[in-house]
C-alpha cells in the first residue's frame, strides 16, 4: 500500500511539474489556462513524435483540436443557419430569425477564422457561439468562410479562397438576397483569419471596378508580417501558452511550404533575402513601435543575405505590414486587438500605428493581461472571464462603428 501510494504521489508530481508553466502574474485564472495549455502541448509533441516516425505529419494531428471542437451549425429560433457556396468557396451564412416576408437592411459581418492557416474551421464551436452572438446583438448577416488550409493548400490558396469568396459575396444581386446594407459591410478575423482580413481589405480598395467597399476592419491578435520572427513580443512571449514562437514560425513555414529549410531559417530568423530586404523599413520595430512596447530589447535589423529564396514572405497579401504608405490610406476604418502576452501583440501595434500616420481611423484595443487566442475561449472547460470581456468590447465597436 506504501508502494502505491509512493508512486501515486510521484505520478502527481510529475503531472503537477508538466502542466505548470511560469505565467506572469497579472494573467487571470492562470491554473486553468496552464491545464489548457498542458493538452496543447502534450498534443504538440504527439505531432512532432508522429512526424518524426513518419506516421503523420504535425499538422494533420493538430488537426485533433478542429476535430474536437467542431460542431454541426443549426437554425434556432434566433438564428438561421444556411451552408452556401460563394463561387466554389464553403460558407455558413448566419442571419436573424427566421426567414420569409419583408426585411429591412442589416449589417453584415465576413468572418475568418484563425489556426495559422493550417487548422481551424468555421464550424468550430467557439466561431458559432461568436457568429451567434454578433448576428443577436447586431441585427446582422454572419458570413463564415471555410476556406483551404495549408499545407495542402499553401499561400496563395487560403487568401484566393477567401478574397473570392468576399468578392462574390460583394456583388448587389448577392447583398440584397441577403437584405444587407451594402454600406454596413465589415470584414473580420482572429490570428491568421486577422492576417486574411487585412490583406484582404487592402486588396478590395486597389480594384479599379469595385462598387461596395468595406466600412471596417476588425483584427483580433492579427499575423501581419513574416520579415521580423524577433521584435519584442516574439522574445518576451517566446514560451507563453497557447502559442509559442516555435508554434508560429512552424505556422508561418507550412504556410508557405512544407520545405523544413524554411522553418529553420525562420527559427533563426535568417530568412530574408536580398528580394525581401528593402522591406524591412515596414516592420522597423524601433520605427514603428511605441516607446511602452519596447522594454529593455534592442533593434537589430533582420540579415538579409543568402537566404532560401522563397518570395512569397515578401508578398503584401501574406504580410499587409508590408504594404506602402499609399496602400493603407483608403483602407476603412480599423478595430485591432491585441495581448500583452502574445508573439503576435507587436505586428498588431506596428500595424495600428501605421495606419493612423496613413490617416485611417483606428481603435486600438490592447489587453494589459492578455493572451494569444483568448477571445476563442469561451465554452466550458476552457471558458475565461477575459474571453467574454474581449467578445462584448468587439462586439460593442461593431454596434458603434458599422
Amino acid at each position: 500500500m506504501r508502494s502505491n501510494g509512493t508512486i501515486a504521489l510521484l505520478l502527481v508530481a510529475i503531472s503537477a511539474y508538466y502542466v505548470y508553466l511560469p505565467i506572469p502574474g497579472d494573467i487571470e485564472e492562470k491554473w486553468k489556462l496552464m491545464i489548457t495549455d498542458s493538452f496543447f502541448r502534450s498534443l504538440s509533441h504527439m505531432a512532432d513524435l508522429s512526424e518524426l516516425l513518419g506516421l503523420k505529419d504535425y499538422m494533420g494531428v493538430m488537426m485533433f483540436i478542429t476535430v474536437l471542437e467542431r460542431v454541426v451549425p443549426v437554425t434556432d429560433r434566433r438564428v438561421w443557419v444556411t451552408e452556401e457556396v460563394f463561387d466554389g468557396v464553403d460558407m455558413v451564412v448566419y442571419q436573424p430569425g427566421q426567414q420569409g416576408g419583408a426585411r429591412e437592411l442589416r449589417r453584415a459581418v465576413v468572418y475568418l477564422h484563425g489556426g495559422g492557416w493550417c487548422l481551424g474551421s468555421s464550424r468550430m464551436e467557439p466561431y458559432d457561439l461568436l457568429a451567434r452572438k454578433m448576428v443577436v446583438e447586431l441585427n446582422a448577416v454572419v458570413i463564415s468562410v471555410e476556406y483551404r488550409l495549408a499545407p495542402a493548400h499553401p499561400f496563395p490558396a487560403p487568401f484566393e479562397d477567401v478574397y473570392r469568396g468576399v468578392r462574390f459575396f460583394l456583388q448587389e444581386a448577392v447583398l440584397a438576397r441577403y437584405s444587407v446594407d451594402p454600406t454596413r459591410i465589415a470584414v473580420s478575423g482572429d490570428s491568421a483569419g486577422g492576417n486574411l482580413a487585412a490583406a484582404v481589405a487592402q486588396k478590395l480598395q486597389q480594384e479599379p471596378g469595385q462598387q461596395v467597399a468595406l466600412k471596417a476592419q476588425a483584427l483580433l491578435y492579427p499575423v501581419l508580417q513574416a520579415l521580423d520572427l524577433d521584435t519584442p513580443s516574439y522574445r518576451q512571449n517566446q514560451d507563453m501558452p497557447i502559442l509559442p514562437r516555435t508554434l508560429m514560425v512552424r505556422f508561418w513555414s507550412e504556410y508557405f511550404t512544407s520545405d523544413k529549410s524554411l522553418f529553420r531559417a525562420m527559427l533563426a530568423n535568417a530568412h530574408n533575402s536580398a528580394a525581401s530586404a528593402p522591406l524591412l523599413k515596414f516592420v522597423n520595430w524601433s520605427s514603428h513601435l511605441p516607446e511602452s512596447f519596447r522594454g529593455p530589447y534592442r533593434y537589430s535589423a533582420p540579415d538579409a543575405g543568402p537566404a532560401p529564396p522563397f518570395g512569397a514572405i515578401a508578398d503584401p497579401r501574406a504580410s499587409p505590414l508590408l504594404a506602402p504608405d499609399g496602400a493603407l490610406r483608403r483602407l476603412p476604418k480599423a478595430y485591432i486587438l491585441t495581448c500583452e502576452y502574445d508573439v503576435l501583440r507587436d505586428d498588431g501595434v506596428m500595424y495600428a500605428t501605421r495606419l493612423r500616420r496613413a490617416g485611417v481611423n483606428v481603435t486600438h484595443s490592447h489587453y494589459a493581461a492578455g493572451f494569444h487566442g483568448a477571445l476563442m475561449f469561451t465554452a466550458w472547460p476552457a471558458d475565461f472571464r477575459i474571453a467574454h470581456r474581449m467578445t462584448e468590447d468587439y462586439v460593442g465597436w461593431l454596434r458603434e462603428n458599422l
